[in-house]
C-alpha cells in the first residue's frame, strides 16, 4: 500500500546562487541530511503542537489576546499553565550571521515577520540550541539600533508591542499566543545566504527566549511586513520566493529566493491584503471537490474568516461546515475500509491492515482565478501509529469566523510561488521533480 507519513521538513545549506536567485535544498527534518539532531515526535505530539500553533495564529489574526505576559531583557512572567509552545517549526534554513560568518539554523515561517536569533550574553533564559549561541561581541559588523530611530518604531508595528529602550538601544519583544517569546536588542548585522551577502540586515538579537523552538537558533520571518526577510531583500530578490516541499523523507525539494521557472502549468490566484493583518498571505479560497464531485460549499463560507497560506501549520484547517462536507464525502468514498479511533485533531481514520492496495479519492482545492490544486496523496492521508493506519489530513476550525489555514501537508510536491510584487500566489504540480 502506498501511504503517507507524518513528516517534518527542514532546509539545509544553500547549494547555489544564480544571478538574482538563490536556491536551497529541502530535506526531511529528521533525515540523515538534517543539520540538527533532535528527538522524533509521535504523530499525537506533532498534532498537539500543530494545534498550539493554529491557536496562536487565530489569536493574532482575530486580535484575541491568548495570554498576558510581562517580558524584559532579564525576565518574563507568563501564566503558569501547561501547553505546547510555538517553536515546532516544520522547516529550517541555515544562514550565516556576522563577520566572521557563523552558520545558524532558523525556523522558516511565512506567518512571522521578525527574524531573530539567540545571542550572548543571555540576560534572561536561552533554550538549548544545536550551534553555539551567537556572540555579537565577536562580530566586526554587528551594530545596535538606536531607540530613537524609525526602525525601532517599525519593529513595534511588526510585533504589536510598544517601543522599549535599554540605555538608548531599541529593545524588541515578540510574544506568541502559546506563551513562547523572544526579547532582545534590535540590531544590524551581515547576513549571508549562499553567496549573497546582505549588509546591515535588521534582526533581533534575543537575550531572553523561551519556548520549544527545538534546537534551532531562532526564526527567519518571511511575512509581508517591512522588517521581514522578504522585504529587506527586495532589491536583490524582487519580493519573489518559491518552494517545493517533498512528500517523503527519501525525496528532496527546494526553497528559492528571487525567481521561478515560468510555465503554463503554474496557476495563479490573487494575493489579498487585509489592512488589519497586513503580514499574512491571504488568498481567495472558493471551493473543494472530492472524487471529481463538487462539494456543496458556498464560497462565502471561506470568505467569512478569510484564508491564509502558511508554512508553519501542518494540517489544513477548514471552516466547520466545509470540513463537515469534506469529511462526509470522503467517508462515503472510503466506506469499504475499516475505520480506526481518532488521533488528536484528526477524526477520520482507517486501518488498512490486510489491504495490498488502497483506492483514495482525489481532493481538489479551488482558488479564485482558476488555480485548482489536486492534492498529492501525501496531503490527503497522514500516517499515524504504524504503516497501516492513516487519517484524513484535514481538520475543522472551532468557529465559522476563524481563518482558514492552508497547511504544509496540502502543499507537498507543488511548486508554491509567492510573487508579492505582482500580488499573486502560484501553484504548479510536480514541482519537486
Amino acid at each position: 500500500m502506498r501511504s503517507s507519513t507524518f513528516t517534518s521538513i527542514s532546509i539545509i545549506l544553500p547549494e547555489f546562487s544564480d544571478g538574482r536567485k538563490s536556491t536551497l535544498t529541502v530535506v526531511h527534518r529528521y533525515g540523515p541530511c538534517s543539520p540538527l539532531s533532535s528527538d522524533k515526535l509521535t504523530a499525537t505530539q506533532m498534532l498537539e503542537q500543530d494545534q498550539a500553533l493554529v491557536d496562536s495564529l487565530q489569536s493574532r489574526i482575530s486580535g484575541r489576546a491568548q495570554f498576558q505576559a510581562k517580558v524584559s531583557l532579564e525576565q518574563a512572567t507568563v501564566p503558569a499553565r501547561s501547553g505546547h509552545s510555538l517553536g515546532t517549526g516544520n522547516f529550517i534554513v541555515t544562514v550565516g550571521f556576522g563577520t566572521p560568518k557563523k552558520d545558524m539554523s532558523l525556523i522558516f515561517d511565512t506567518g512571522s515577520d521578525v527574524t531573530w536569533i539567540q545571542c550572548q550574553p543571555c540576560a534572561g533564559t536561552c533554550y538549548p540550541q544545536q550551534e553555539k549561541i551567537f556572540d555579537p561581541a565577536q562580530s566586526s559588523t554587528y551594530l545596535n539600533v538606536s531607540c530613537s530611530s524609525a526602525e525601532c518604531s517599525q519593529v513595534s508595528s511588526a510585533t504589536g508591542n510598544p517601543v522599549r529602550c535599554s540605555s538608548s538601544t531599541c529593545v524588541y519583544a515578540i510574544q506568541y499566543g502559546d506563551q513562547s517569546f523572544s526579547v532582545g536588542f534590535l540590531s544590524h548585522e551581515k547576513l549571508t545566504l549562499s553567496t549573497d551577502v546582505f549588509s546591515n540586515f535588521q534582526f533581533g538579537c534575543g537575550q531572553n527566549n523561551q519556548g520549544l523552538f527545538g534546537t534551532t537558533a531562532g526564526l527567519l520571518g518571511l511575512g509581508r511586513n517591512k522588517i521581514s526577510f522578504v522585504s529587506q531583500t527586495a532589491q536583490k530578490y524582487g519580493q519573489v520566493f518559491c518552494y517545493c516541499l517533498p512528500a517523503s523523507s527519501s525525496s528532496t525539494g527546494y526553497l528559492t529566493f528571487g525567481g521561478y521557472k515560468p510555465s503554463s502549468a503554474i496557476k495563479f490566484t490573487p494575493l489579498l491584503t487585509d489592512s488589519s493583518k497586513p503580514s499574512f498571505y491571504f488568498i481567495d479560497f472558493i471551493g473543494m471537490a472530492v472524487g471529481g464531485r463538487q462539494l456543496p460549499i458556498s464560497s462565502s463560507v471561506f470568505s467569512t474568516g478569510g484564508t491564509i497560506i502558511d508554512t508553519g501549520t501542518v494540517i489544513t484547517r477548514l471552516p466547520p461546515s466545509a470540513y463537515t462536507a469534506l469529511r462526509s464525502a470522503f467517508r462515503q468514498a472510503m466506506s469499504k475500509y475499516p475505520s480506526s479511533p481518532a488521533v488528536s485533531i484528526l477524526d477520520t481514520c482507517y486501518d488498512f491492515s490486510g489491504f495490498s492496495t488502497v483506492t483514495v479519492p482525489k481532493i481538489a482545492m479551488q482558488f479564485r482565478g482558476g488555480a485548482n490544486v489536486d492534492i498529492d496523496l501525501s496531503g490527503i492521508l497522514v500516517g499515524v501509529g504504524g504503516p497501516s493506519k492513516a487519517c484524513l489530513a484535514f481538520a475543522g476550525n472551532s468557529a465559522a469566523g476563524d481563518v482558514t489555514i492552508i497547511g504544509n501537508k496540502q502543499q507537498q510536491t507543488f511548486e508554491v510561488i509567492y510573487d508579492v510584487g505582482k500580488a499573486r500566489v502560484g501553484f504548479g504540480a510536480g514541482g519537486c521533480s
